[in-house]
């Protein structure tokens, strides 16, 4: 390579791929790696109604005010 020459960004290591299977490999790559150049957005802070987790009963505790236990918050 010269000085002036960049490193290719991708390389067919093994096989002949047509135009087309080259097209769809490097409109994959550029779509993952955000080359539209569109910032990407930070994601919404979900609320405690909205979490999942939130419905997932909590593990009972038996025993002596069992069931007082059960109605504190986790």
């Amino acid at each position: 390579m010269s000085e002036g020459a960049e490193r290719p960004v991708l390389r067919v290591v093994q096989g002949e791929p047509s135009e087309e299977e080259l097209a769809a490999v490097i409109a994959v790559v550029a779509a993952r790696t955000n080359a539209g150049g569109e910032p990407e957005r930070e994601p919404k802070a979900r609320s405690r109604w909205g979490d999942p987790a939130y419905a997932v009963r909590p593990v009972l505790s038996p025993g002596p005010d069992g069931w007082r236990r059960s109605a504190f918050p986790r």
